[in-house]
């Protein structure tokens, strides 16, 4: 797949892939509504773990075709909003709190940070959107904090997201015999996508509007 060099890339390529799994999505809820109920039982179980793994593999394809899309335009850490500032040293932080760092060491980072503004983003940081196959929504909140959106966006879907999808995901992917009522399809469904649209149409509205510039 091509770069996103530009905002009509960007939000084609997000497009796409998120397009791609609403279709997966709808084609399992039909078989689900035409199948016996021997098969929707095991259909609908299927429906959980195809739902929570979309919505995490599509979070973290957006976060990183967005945060890709700035680094392509390579301005200076002072054109950009702060976070991306923050977001640079943060993978340098997180290793000098596990290791048995010096004085000196640590010194020499608070001189970077000083002295590093005139830097230009130009490279992602692949760690820095670590969905941690565990995509809950402290998980979530951090990957928004890192790209600059607001994560009590979606905190009304923090149960939708933490106990219907990630609970439920990791007891079928741990082999116990957990059922999904046939009541519950629309609201797997329709969730799982409507999570999808709004993050995607976040990370969308901050390339349209060049919010990831400084103010």
């Amino acid at each position: 797949m091509t770069k996103p060099y530009s905002e009509t890339d960007f939000s084609t390529q997000i497009t796409e892939d998120r397009n791609w799994r609403i279709k997966e999505i709808s084609d399992l809820k039909s078989a689900i509504k035409t199948g016996d109920e021997a098969l929707r039982r095991v259909l609908l179980r299927a429906l959980v773990a195809i739902c929570y793994a979309h919505w995490e593999g599509y979070v973290r394809f957006t976060a990183r075709k967005y945060l890709e899309h700035v680094a392509l335009r390579k301005y200076q850490y002072a054109e950009l909003d702060a976070q991306f500032f923050r977001n640079y040293f943060l993978p340098r932080l997180a290793a000098l709190s596990s290791s048995r760092s010096s004085i000196a060491e640590r010194c020499a980072l608070v001189d970077e940070i000083l002295n590093s503004s005139d830097r230009r983003f130009s490279r992602v940081n692949e760690d820095l959107v670590n969905t941690k196959a565990n995509l809950n929504s402290e998980v979530l909140a951090d990957i928004c904090l890192v790209c600059g959106i607001q994560a009590e966006e979606f905190s009304d879907r923090s149960t939708f997201v933490d106990v219907i999808l990630l609970k439920r995901r990791n007891s079928i992917a741990h082999g116990e015999d957990t059922l999904i009522d046939m009541s519950e399809l629309e609201e797997i469904t329709t969730g799982t996508i409507a999570l999808m649209r709004g993050f995607g149409d976040a990370l969308e509205n901050r390339v349209v509007l060049k919010g990831y510039k400084a103010a």
